[in-house]
């Protein structure tokens, strides 16, 4: 829910954008620049930990009025703060709007930063500018979503969205009992990487194989809390039998769940992941049955650890590093580790 499309899910896509070379700028044209990138300084005039001279990183995030992406920069920020590192920040435009990324990028290198953060709004279309960027000495780590190749980035930091899918699964499986399964997949576009993760994992989890006959309805559709009370009401008018909903984010299973309400039908159990605190609200007041919770705030955290590591002594992260799934529900089921939904609202993102 990358996050999510209209939670967290990435919005990374194939497509490639045209690479502009990066050119030596003079004061006044980088001010320029700055402006279209749409980038912003952040400054603290005390030293970074460890002794290190303070010195300047970037953040270049997905549209900033996504709470999830805003998580992210937001703990990049405070962390830094408190070490006395700069930060300039930059956000794309619009859904998978890599150009202002690669604009604000160019901007970053040519000011000399030591490293940069990127959340990807396209997989492919920054390639060429990281590359740039880590052959005059930047380290580039991606939060959130991976870029392709992965190696790419000297790391990323991200949820493990296929572990965060089975964790649900076998939740929703636990909750079914002996009853025959009839399960509804309300998905995101399969071709993003997240919505492709989290939808294996659930069926991994639930122990169902694509295409199964358990799956009586699946539909891929905007991943809002719109989209899923929609697609929901199609289903129910051939299926009333649903008993068990997937949403591959929490907006989507709110969705349904009001589309469920409406027509007084019982004994469904709907989950979803993401881990915001409007969807563990969801889970605490019975419209969410479980979510699975990811941390954007630890993604930035350990994304500026690392930077400020190498920058102390020259240590390169490598991978792709988790950085956590939690289960958060108020019915445990033995055997599957969760929290619950004070837990969940104490760590919870976004507005409460």
């Amino acid at each position: 829910m990358a996050g999510a499309t209209g939670s967290a899910v990435g919005t990374a896509r194939r497509a490639r954008s045209g690479v502009r070379p990066v050119v030596a700028l003079a004061a006044g044209a980088t001010a320029a620049l700055m402006a279209v990138a749409g980038c912003s300084d952040s400054t603290s005039s005390s030293s970074a930990a460890g002794g290190t001279d303070t010195f300047t990183i970037g953040v270049v995030e997905q549209q900033l009025s996504n709470p999830f992406f805003l998580t992210i920069q937001n703990a990049v920020k405070d962390e830094a703060k408190k070490q006395g590192i700069k930060v300039i920040t930059a956000e794309s435009k619009t859904a998978g709007d890599s150009a202002t990324q690669l604009t604000a990028i160019q901007d970053m290198i040519n000011r000399g930063v030591k490293g940069i953060i990127i959340d990807p709004a396209n997989a492919t279309a920054l390639v060429d500018v990281i590359k740039q960027a880590r052959s005059k000495g930047i380290l580039v780590v991606a939060v959130n979503t991976e870029t392709d190749p992965v190696d790419a980035v000297d790391a990323t930091f991200e949820t493990d969205n296929l572990a965060a899918g089975k964790l649900i699964g076998q939740w929703a499986k636990a909750q079914v009992g002996s009853a025959a399964p009839k399960v509804a997949m309300l998905d995101y576009d399969l071709t993003d990487r997240t919505s492709k993760q989290r939808h294996d994992g659930f069926l991994q989890g639930f122990g169902l194989s694509e295409g199964a006959p358990e799956i009586v309805a699946e539909k891929q559709t905007e991943a809002s809390v719109s989209g899923g009370q929609a697609a929901m009401e199609n289903m129910l008018q051939a299926r009333k039998d649903i008993n068990v909903v997937y949403g591959i984010n929490e907006p989507m299973a709110q969705g349904a769940h009001a589309a469920i309400a409406a027509q007084n039908l019982t004994n469904v159990t709907i989950v979803g992941i993401d881990g915001s605190c409007s969807g563990v609200a969801a889970v605490k007041n019975g419209e969410i049955g479980a979510t699975v919770a990811q941390f954007p705030s630890k993604m930035g955290e350990m994304a500026l650890d690392t930077i400020v590591q190498y920058v102390k002594d020259g240590t390169k992260p490598s991978g792709v590093i988790n950085s956590g799934t939690v289960l958060i529900t108020d019915k445990a089921v033995p055997g599957i580790d969760s929290k619950d939904t004070d837990w969940g609202l104490q760590n919870c993102w976004g507005s409460k």
